[in-house]
């Protein structure tokens, strides 16, 4: 999201139509940066998966560098789908964490684990944390310590702490038994994903 939100601060350095070389430019593929929120959400339209994010986040957020959107969580949702489903794995997440919520769509905890699962298995941590944490509680999907386990172990190898915390916790529930499944099961899927993590 950071790079998103980078990307939405840079939004009025260069005029709209006009290449990194400064030449006039009437294709979106053309363009480094984009400047009017219009032709931003034109360029969106046409298929550009992180512009697409760029605003579900803004929509999101209510932030978007030079532009002051009203929070709006159904257009976040619409923006989040249409880069999702190409494949963006923080696309993904974010449609996650909404459906997760009932945020501008009905609270839809499978629906939520179906898309954190994709951008899970992208090696996405916030994601592996998230599809931990529904794992833990039964939350969309059957309640199963030792996959809740293997997804926060998979992320807190990234360095998401908030992920290790989980781990420990869920941790302290687990027989040796479940926790050395668990651990197999996540050395097999980095084994599977490589350069995922």
């Amino acid at each position: 999201m950071k790079k998103a939100l980078l990307f939405a601060l840079a939004l009025a350095v260069i005029p709209v139509g006009v290449d990194a070389q400064g030449t006039p430019s009437d294709s979106c593929s053309d363009m480094t940066v984009l400047s009017p929120l219009e032709d931003l959400r034109s360029c969106a339209e046409q298929g550009d998966a992180d512009l697409q994010l760029m605003l579900g986040d803004m929509y999101y957020t209510g932030t978007g560098g030079y532009y002051l959107l009203p929070v709006d969580y159904a257009e976040a949702a619409r923006w989040y789908r249409l880069a999702a489903e190409q494949g963006l794995a923080e696309a993904q997440s974010g449609l996650g964490h909404i459906y997760s919520d009932g945020e501008g769509v009905p609270e839809d905890d499978a629906e939520a684990a179906r898309w954190y699962r994709l951008a899970a298995e992208q090696g996405f941590a916030e994601a592996q944390n998230n599809l931990g944490r529904m794992y833990s509680s039964g939350e969309g999907v059957p309640e199963d310590g030792v996959l809740a386990y293997m997804w926060y172990n998979l992320a807190a190898a990234q360095g998401s702490e908030v992920a290790q915390e989980n781990k420990d916790i869920i941790e302290r529930r687990m027989t040796r038994e479940q926790i050395a499944e668990a651990q197999r099961m996540s050395r097999e899927w980095l084994e599977a994903h490589p350069g995922s993590n």
